[in-house]
């Protein structure tokens, strides 16, 4: 019987495995250069260095930047909209309000579907899903025939009010299928069941957008994986941070937009639950984006509506604030003279000028090798020999000499511009939401983790940074310990005084018996499923709304509506300073989200240390701290050779395989009971 299960985490640089053996409980971690051009052989070439047989596998669990790469680099299919007679220019009119107000160039990005290729067809429901007009099918049929000879690969369907009535958007979705049985199909009842005609337009069109291309991925994917003897699950990262079937990620692939990022924060939790870290910043430095999340008692903030290049996703996500600061971001000069560093990456291909693969703008990576703080002949446990030349002189012709700096100000630099990038993007899930990020501590992953978490932690007073085992690979072993998850809502403006609770239940009601059908269709058992509801409130008038957490029945039938009118006022205080109680309320929308568990790896103890981690100290090296005046003798340390217990002060640099942590001058490290790097400033 297969009794693995594999983790699959892909970014814009590298290829993420984490392999977990159920029976024994060890697990591996491996790294691929993440190149899209060869990205399936790739992921066959770390199973590989796994020495795992495909035939061994249970599950393996898929993390993916491509539905988002796709959108920001508009590389998808072309696609065709069919909508209600009257709508077909909802995708360009958007919104009344500017994004950039003050802005007189401004430019919305332009629909994905041109206007030729949007069609209307005779059709109209009321807003309690009332049919009014009925569905036209000889013009769904005409559109279907004229969007074929212009070339589309998929069909968007979104008619009005389909959210509270998709029984017009299923007919219309079977004659596509009957005229052009070859094409992508998506309705928007499928991919969300909330309103606001523009975003629901935008949603589905976007998951059309990205369709042909997931599925050859994950087709081509699933195929090489049983033509080698897998037969176990084939699973797909959403964004909410729960798993899906890749059928499902194939026909709704936008519900995985941010699968990536999602794993590190669900390995943020978990890990956070082991450590007694109920309050975390959890910080993913990868090779091309810096991304946050902000974790409170335990969960992260989630939200029912994201945003890609700029177009509206009507889709839930984990609230996750990201930047263009990474290891592979780029430093430039702009037409002004001003020194910037990002958005833009060199990626795996051509890589920073130090990988020796044709690259030539200076990278944040280059910039540390520059001051010594990465190792050359170290870089991915001595698979990669960095070329220290070759970064010396992307620094120094293209930021050094323009600016008039030394090569090792102008590397220095870097890393300070990059580091406010990603203070930046902190302070906005803290500060400007009301966190103050002292109350937290902060938990740094990703390849380049350790090299920052020092840094920020003490630009914020962050009174403890923690750098997990594995840190390059942290994303990959939260995907581990993810769970089956559907999440449904449902669009209901009700004033609570014509609310019941009997009503609210029987709401709810629904909707988890269309989260069980959908365990069900994907092959998963429903039992022991567990329920999270909540309800979107507002104050009559208002546009906005907060989500409140509705407690379990027993609790609901004896304290009746008013506990989530209360609770509603208490939240509404914290989140906008102020609040109107008795004032009239509303329900908008139901959401209910249903868990199935998975088995999670579990954390193992080290070995104790002798203290002062002489065990692990392998060289000196010359490394420049701005702190200490320039370059110092800094020690080095093998992170697999430091146990419990083991204290080291500032300056340092601990080494492993995958990843590298530096500790500033004033700062001292201490490795925990599982071998993480807890980093506190003196």
């Amino acid at each position: 019987m297969p009794d693995k299960r594999l983790a699959i985490d892909v970014g814009g640089t590298f290829v993420d495995f984490v392999l977990l053996d159920e029976t024994t409980g060890d697990v591996i971690i491996e790294k691929e250069l993440s190149l899209e051009k060869a990205l399936t052989e790739r992921i066959f070439s770390g199973l590989k260095r796994l020495n795992v047989q495909p035939a061994e596998l249970e599950m393996i669990i898929h993390g993916s930047t491509l539905v988002l790469n796709t959108i920001l680099q508009e590389r998808g299919a072309p696609v065709g909209l069919i909508t209600t007679k009257g709508f077909r220019d909802v995708l360009e009119l958007g919104r009344g309000n500017r994004p950039e107000v003050y802005n007189l160039l401004y430019k919305p990005p332009k629909p994905l579907v041109p206007r030729y290729l949007r069609f209307e067809v005779p059709e109209r429901l009321n807003y309690k899903g009332e049919v009014v007009i009925p569905l036209d099918e000889a013009a769904v049929r005409r559109a279907v025939e004229r969007l074929k000879a212009r070339g589309v690969q998929g069909i968007a369907i979104c008619f009005l009010h389909a959210y509270a009535n998709p029984t017009q958007e299923r007919r219309a979705r079977k004659i596509c299928q009957e005229v052009y049985p070859e094409s992508f199909v998506a309705i928007s009842s499928d991919v969300t069941g909330e309103f606001r005609e523009f975003e629901r337009s935008s949603t589905v069109v976007l998951n059309t957008y990205v369709m042909p291309r997931m599925a050859s991925y994950l087709g081509t994917v699933e195929a090489r994986l049983i033509e080698l003897g897998f037969r176990g699950a084939l699973n797909v990262m959403q964004s909410t941070g729960g798993v899906v079937s890749a059928e499902v990620a194939r026909t709704v692939p936008i519900r995985t937009l941010e699968s990536g990022p999602a794993g590190g924060v669900i390995g943020a939790v978990a890990l956070g639950k082991e450590l007694g870290q109920p309050n975390l910043i959890a910080a993913d430095v990868g090779g091309t984006s810096f991304d946050v999340t902000l974790i409170v008692a335990g969960r992260p903030f989630e939200k029912a509506e994201t945003s890609v290049g700029r177009r509206p996703v009507l889709q839930p996500t984990i609230d996750i604030e990201s930047v263009g600061a990474g290891g592979g971001s780029i430093a430039w000069i702009d037409q002004q003279g001003s020194f910037r560093v990002g958005p833009h990456s060199a990626e795996a291909d051509p890589g920073p000028a130090s990988f020796g693969k044709g690259g030539t703008e200076p990278t944040v990576t280059d910039a540390h090798l520059v001051l010594g703080r990465i190792n050359p002949d170290y870089f991915l446990g001595q698979r990669m020999q960095l070329q220290v030349g070759s970064a010396e002189e992307a620094i120094r012709k293209k930021i050094a000499e323009p600016l008039g700096l030394s090569l090792e100000e102008a590397a220095y630099g870097i890393t300070r511009l990059v580091d406010t990038n990603m203070i930046n993007a902190i302070r906005r899930v803290t500060i400007e939401r009301g966190h103050d990020p002292r109350d937290f501590s902060l938990l740094c992953y990703g390849g380049g983790g350790g090299l920052f978490a020092g840094a920020l932690a003490q630009e914020l007073k962050i009174p403890r940074a923690i750098i997990p085992l594995g840190p390059a690979v942290f994303s990959a072993w939260g995907i581990l310990n993810s769970d089956f998850r559907e999440d449904v809502a449902r669009t209901s403006v009700l004033p609570m005084t014509r609310l019941s609770v009997e009503e609210l239940l029987q709401m709810f009601e629904d909707l988890a018996q269309l989260a069980l059908e959908r365990f069900r269709q994907s092959g998963i058992s429903p039992d022991g499923v567990q329920f999270l509801r909540m309800v979107d409130m507002r104050y009559e008038g208002q546009e906005h709304t907060v989500r409140v957490p509705v407690p379990a029945n027993g609790e609901l039938v004896r304290g009746g509506l008013d506990i989530l009118v209360r609770r509603f006022d208490q939240l509404h205080e914290q989140a906008y300073a102020h609040a109107s109680p008795g004032a009239p309320t509303e329900v908008v929308h139901l959401r209910l989200s249903a868990v199935h568990d998975l088995k999670k790896p579990v954390l193992r103890l080290i070995p104790s240390g002798t203290g002062d981690g002489l065990r692990a100290l392998k060289a000196h090296r010359r490394v420049y701290f701005r702190e200490a005046g320039g370059r110092v003798d800094c020690p080095i340390y093998e992170r697999e050779m430091l146990g419990h217990g083991d204290k080291l002060a500032g300056p340092a640099i601990v080494e492993e395989w995958n990843s590298t942590v530096i500790v500033l001058p004033e700062q001292r490290l201490e490795v925990d009971r599982y071998g993480n790097l807890i980093l506190e400033t003196t």
